[in-house]
């Protein structure tokens, strides 16, 4: 039987919403789609660039506990309400995706809460040994 678990960040948003940060299920980690959010603090920042440093730490966070790192990753998607936003977020994605370069599609859409600026998903496949 395949292995299927759920991964839970502490985020509010998991309980009143019902999900999880991330689903293993076999060899795929499905992560969610991940805001700027510190949830030790449930705090975020004004700053775009700091909203997408926090995604990844909440999505390496999320993979670490999965078994993966970010070299694991195959897919991602950004979602950002504003396509001006995006520009000044590459340095931090490359050097979080730079090395693997994953599939990647970006989104311009509306977000949950107005103060969300990014909100990025991923996928990636835990290394055999």
């Amino acid at each position: 039987m395949t292995e299927r678990r759920a991964i839970l960040s502490g985020s509010t948003f998991e309980e009143r919403i019902g999900y999880a940060r991330a689903v293993v299920d076999g060899d795929w980690v499905h992560v969610s789609g991940t805001t700027g959010f510190d949830y030790t603090t449930m705090t975020i920042s004004d700053d775009v660039v700091e909203q997408a440093e926090q995604c990844l730490r909440n999505i390496g966070a999320a993979l670490a506990e999965a078994g993966c790192a970010f070299a694991d990753v195959v897919r991602v998607r950004y979602l950002l309400p504003d396509r001006d936003d995006f520009e000044p977020c590459w340095p931090v994605l490359r050097r979080a995706f730079g090395g693997t370069r994953p599939a990647a599609t970006m989104l311009v859409c509306g977000l949950a809460d107005p103060r969300m600026k990014i909100e990025i998903e991923a996928y990636a496949r835990r290394p055999t040994a």
